[in-house]
């Protein structure tokens, strides 16, 4: 969808300077920027904003969906997610340990 009139700018044009700039563009003029233009009427600043909240709030939860996601498949023994996981399934640990005290004894 053109969001922008006046410099040809798409809902995916601005999704894009906002998820793939090193410095997230903060403003619809750092946005502009970004694009490589600057505002003309100023109609599509309010849109930009809205644009930019969502795409910033998507790669948040994303982020912290991985986060979460890769905490839970591979913690560590500091994690506090790691005593949630001990308690589902307490028989891993012990396991664990025992192959551990088998491997020193053998080498």
């Amino acid at each position: 969808m053109i969001v922008c009139s006046c410099n040809v700018l798409s809902d995916h044009d601005v999704r894009a300077a906002v998820t793939a700039a090193s410095d997230t563009p903060r403003t619809a003029k750092q946005v502009y920027g970004c694009l490589g233009c600057s505002a003309e009427c100023g109609r599509c600043a309010r849109t930009i904003k809205q644009i930019m909240s969502e795409a910033l709030t998507g790669a948040l939860t994303e982020a912290l969906t991985e986060s979460v996601a890769a905490c839970s498949t591979a913690c560590c023994s500091g994690c506090p997610h790691s005593h949630a996981h001990e308690a589902a399934h307490p028989g891993e640990a012990a396991i664990a340990a025992d192959s551990h005290v088998h491997a020193a004894v053998i080498a």
